[in-house]
């Protein structure tokens, strides 16, 4: 079994430097551009997430500055640029047009200037645009999931310890008070043993036009596809030509898991932290779901897994129902917790309930404040960007780092393995390997399409 401590204690040891800042500062911390001062930040992918969320995260910190965008579709690098600069201009009261635009990311992390950078791509491009970051000599703010496969969040996270950058997954359920007051209170025993926790995710419907159209011209589509295979172009395989709606991308299988990840890598990270088991993983998985047999979305729909960790506790997911929302149900031998984001949403596309309470107990005893009696304490933070920004300045550990981000989308892809094989799976956390099963092993990685390979 892996825990924190262990984790911390290896890490140490190895002289790696995801855990304490690294032994040799880079030059730009003392010069005009040093965290004390202010942090210069470069997006990568300039989409919905990264228009709606990530930016406005970042620029509304006086000691942050966003300096460039890059994208590989020049209409939506225009916005990204003009988004930013009319932002600074407002903000400042001054004409404002320092934002550089970049169409290949491997610029942008070529520029010296640059602390950091705020990666908000398409699922399948996240392993690489972090490696290649850190490697770069930048901070990193990842949006979820860390990977498209395990065998690439392990990458992922073994790079970011070894360069000693600091690294952070958007994860911003931890930074929401009601999800770490319900952690706190599983964790101190306010439901007794912890026997089980239900997770309900959203669902993806079918469809999505097939036919195929022509590459627009402000759209570098073959390094848009990067390291999966080539197929034809039409526009709801990737994003939309007018606006930024919800992109098709996230309902083909080529680019993610779906919502088991693009949603359960917020909720499982949740389950792993209310059980201390963020540096593990089930040893038992099983699952099933429903896949669509036509259209161009072929994601899973209607789902149910189930998955046991060594301390006992069974961790299930389902789709969500009017009757059963949303959120996280901890089940012990003395009550039960439900925990949500109510009202919250990350973006205006998001899905939210509007009509459920954030925090709820089978008594209301459970939710009371906590007390010197109550032994754990759990990581505060108040603003998931802002606790980014203040890890890039004091090069502290931040709430959500690499090694716990790559073991909560872990738990999810097993999930999507499980439903695809429709069987149980025994899985070792320490090795990341099944047992004895070569055919589920054979999906912790995919092929990688060149140049894109990693």
């Amino acid at each position: 079994m892996i825990t924190r401590r262990s984790f911390i204690k290896r890490t140490l040891t190895a002289g790696a430097g995801l855990i304490a800042a690294p032994t040799v500062v880079p030059a730009s911390v003392f010069g005009p551009h040093a965290p004390s001062k202010r942090i210069n930040i470069g997006a990568i992918g300039t989409g919905r997430i990264s228009r709606d969320h990530d930016m406005p995260g970042i620029w509304k910190y006086d000691h942050a500055r966003i300096i460039a965008v890059s994208d590989l579709d020049a209409n939506r690098l225009a916005d990204a640029k003009k988004l930013v600069e009319d932002y600074y201009s407002l903000k400042t009261g001054n004409p404002y047009s320092g934002v550089s635009t970049y169409e290949h990311y491997e610029e942008l992390l070529a520029n010296k200037d640059i602390d950091a950078v705020l990666i908000s791509t398409p699922d399948h491009w996240h392993a690489k645009n972090a490696i290649d970051a850190v490697r770069a000599g930048k901070d990193v703010y990842l949006q979820k999931p860390t990977s498209l496969t395990i065998e690439e969040g392990r990458k992922m996270s073994n790079a970011v310890n070894a360069s000693g950058r600091i690294l952070q997954i958007g994860s911003q359920q931890r930074s929401m008070e009601q999800f770490r007051v319900a952690c706190e209170l599983v964790r101190n025993g306010r439901i007794g043993q912890l026997k089980k926790i239900e997770i309900r995710l959203p669902g993806d419907p079918p469809g999505g036009t097939t036919e195929p159209m022509p590459v627009p011209k402000n759209l570098n589509y073959d390094k848009w596809l990067g390291q999966t295979p080539y197929l034809y172009y039409t526009e709801e395989r990737v994003h939309p030509q007018k606006g930024y709606g919800r992109p098709g991308w996230l309902r083909c299988e080529q680019f993610g898991a779906g919502m088991i990840t693009g949603w359960g890598t917020h909720h499982f990270d949740i389950a792993h932290w209310a059980m201390d088991k963020e540096y593990s993983g089930p040893v038992e998985i099983y699952g099933k779901a429903e896949f669509a047999t036509g259209g161009l979305w072929d994601v899973h729909g209607l789902y149910e897994t189930e998955m046991l960790y060594d301390n006992g506790v069974i961790v299930t997911g389902t789709t969500d129902s009017p009757e059963k929302p949303n959120g996280i149900l901890f089940t012990g031998t003395d009550g039960w917790i439900f925990v949500s984001r109510g009202s919250y949403a990350a973006s205006i596309n998001e899905p939210i309930s509007t009509t459920s309470k954030s925090l709820q107990a089978s008594d209301p005893k459970i939710l009371s404040t906590l007390t010197d009696n109550d032994s754990v304490r759990l990581y505060v933070s108040t603003d998931h960007h802002g606790n980014w920004l203040e890890s890039v300045r004091t090069r502290k550990m931040n709430i959500t780092p690499a090694e716990v981000a790559h073991r909560s989308c872990t738990s999810c892809l097993l999930q999507h393995i499980a439903m695809k094989l429709n069987r149980k799976l025994y899985w070792d956390p320490i090795l990341e390997r099944f047992k004895n099963d070569d055919e589920a092993n054979a999906m912790i990685a995919r092929p990688h399409r060149p140049p894109y390979n990693f």
